[in-house]
């Protein structure tokens, strides 16, 4: 990874100071944007997936993530918060079907991450720093979806990057910037079915992994390989490192010949952590 100067003269030489809004204009911002959110789901006409006793049978992409990281100074106890809330969301969400032209919306299916509801404090971020919040650590679930919808034919229509980069590179499998992060109800994971078959997420928890699929009604025909391109970190003036890059997928026929190799998203992140540490 190159770490760069502001006289880098390249795609993203401009990154701006995060901006710091008062507690006000905070919850004022999100009263509006839960509001239309709720207009979107009820009056914006997409026809929505639901838990279906359809049950296609080949699957076309698997992944997991570990339940538990070693996270220095942090409490555990938000990590087993944490695996309470993914239990609870994975239930809702196991089984959905996308049938073509429905479009399955992360928030819309698990609803609201309330106390009533089970849900228990896990680790946020709020503002750049690490806190407490009911409901938290469920961007592991999204982080998952995503990564595995990238490895199918199916349409991501809304996903939101996260705009901090928590953790450094230490035993990374996926390249930066490759989840999604969620926030109830406004910054959802929404993917639509374009194709002609029938698809279906399954997910579920292990003592020890978050384990998700994407099962398809036949088999696949080609597979993807999602990859970092211009992938840099760069020194501001205002004292902070940012972090960029660009992903790119490759679609491979079954000999392993590329077919297709496309844009996916571009990514921007303030980083929690010094890029230039030793060990």
């Amino acid at each position: 990874m190159t770490v760069r100067t502001m006289d880098f003269a390249g795609t993203f030489s401009t990154a701006r100071r995060p901006v710091r809004r008062s507690k006000v204009r905070l919850w004022l911002g999100k009263q509006y944007l839960t509001l239309r959110r709720y207009i979107v789901w009820l009056f914006g006409g997409i026809q929505f997936a639901h838990v279906s006793d359809a049950a296609p049978h080949h699957t076309v992409f698997r992944h997991a993530t570990p339940l538990l990281r070693q996270l220095r100074k942090q409490d555990m106890g938000l990590q087993l918060g944490k695996i309470v809330n993914l239990r609870l969301a994975a239930a809702s969400i196991d089984g959905v079907t996308l049938f073509p032209g429905e479009t399955f919306s992360y928030w819309r299916t698990i609803g609201p991450p309330t106390r009533r509801r089970g849900y228990r404090d896990g680790m946020i971020l709020r503002s750049g720093t690490i806190a407490a919040g009911v409901g938290g650590g469920m961007c592991q679930m999204s982080n998952l979806i995503y990564w595995m919808t990238l490895h199918t034919p199916l349409t991501v229509v809304e996903r939101h990057r996260h705009g901090y980069d928590v953790f450094p590179d230490s035993n990374r499998t996926q390249p930066f910037g490759s989840g999604a992060t969620c926030f109830y109800n406004y910054g959802d994971l929404m993917v639509r079915n374009d194709t002609d078959d029938i698809w279906q997420l399954r997910v579920s928890l292990t003592d020890t992994e978050l384990v998700g699929r994407w099962l398809c009604d036949r088999p696949a025909d080609c597979r993807y390989e999602v990859y970092e391109e211009s992938g840099f970190i760069q020194a501001e003036p205002w004292g902070m490192y940012t972090r960029h890059n660009i992903l790119r997928r490759r679609k491979l026929d079954p000999d392993g010949n590329v077919t297709d190799d496309e844009y996916v998203t571009e990514n921007h992140a303030f980083m929690m952590y010094a890029p230039l540490l030793e060990g």
